[in-house]
């Protein structure tokens, strides 16, 4: 049993280490890491190389985070244990975008991967956040303050929906490691020196 979980771990974790957000910008010659925020993400590639690049560059990293979380639960969607897997793969996959392997322990902000798996783990959950990040984007124009509204619903919204006690746990960690992982933009955002988002 314990071997399952570091294999699905090891997975997931290699899965989302693949930065696809690295990978498009250089197709178009550019070095992520040089240019914006210098945050392999796709808000900084949306900003910085295009909106068709970093649109792809979100579906991408949505789709893996959704692929290797719904994997263990498609494969036995009745088992207890391949729902424990998914957290499994879950926070693997969004440990691997923000340090990836292949980037030398760096990576984004681990949004996009998260909303993957919430959508095959709390569609109702995700479904909420996805509107809270809408509004207060749409109000603001600062992607940091959505998605930092955005994680601070999970946790609400998963006990909202009735979701099981395992799940909600799952959703207050994800919330816990967004703050943690926007901590600069939390400190521009009270400063007032945070950026709104453009594109080019």
């Amino acid at each position: 049993m314990i071997f399952q979980y570091i294999l699905i771990f090891t997975i997931a974790y290699l899965v989302g280490s693949i930065s696809f957000a690295v990978l498009i910008s250089r197709l178009y010659g550019i070095d992520i890491f040089h240019v914006g925020s210098g945050n392999p993400g796709a808000t900084n590639v949306k900003r910085s190389v295009g909106k068709m690049a970093g649109n792809l560059v979100f579906l991408l990293d949505f789709l893996k985070g959704f692929t290797i979380t719904y994997l263990p639960i498609c494969l036995n969607p009745l088992h207890l244990m391949s729902l424990r897997l998914a957290y499994t793969a879950l926070i693997g996959s969004i440990l691997g975008h923000c340090c990836s392997i292949f980037l030398k322990f760096q990576g984004g902000k681990g949004v996009a991967t998260a909303m993957g798996g919430l959508a095959a783990l709390m569609p109702g959950a995700l479904l909420v956040g996805g509107i809270i990040w809408s509004l207060i984007f749409r109000a603001s124009r600062f992607v940091s303050l959505a998605s930092l509204c955005f994680a601070l619903s999970l946790p609400f919204s998963a006990y909202l929906f009735s979701y099981p006690k395992e799940t909600i746990v799952v959703s207050w960690i994800l919330m816990i490691f967004i703050f943690l992982r926007h901590h600069s933009n939390i400190r521009r955002l009270l400063n007032g020196s945070e950026h709104r988002f453009t594109t080019t």
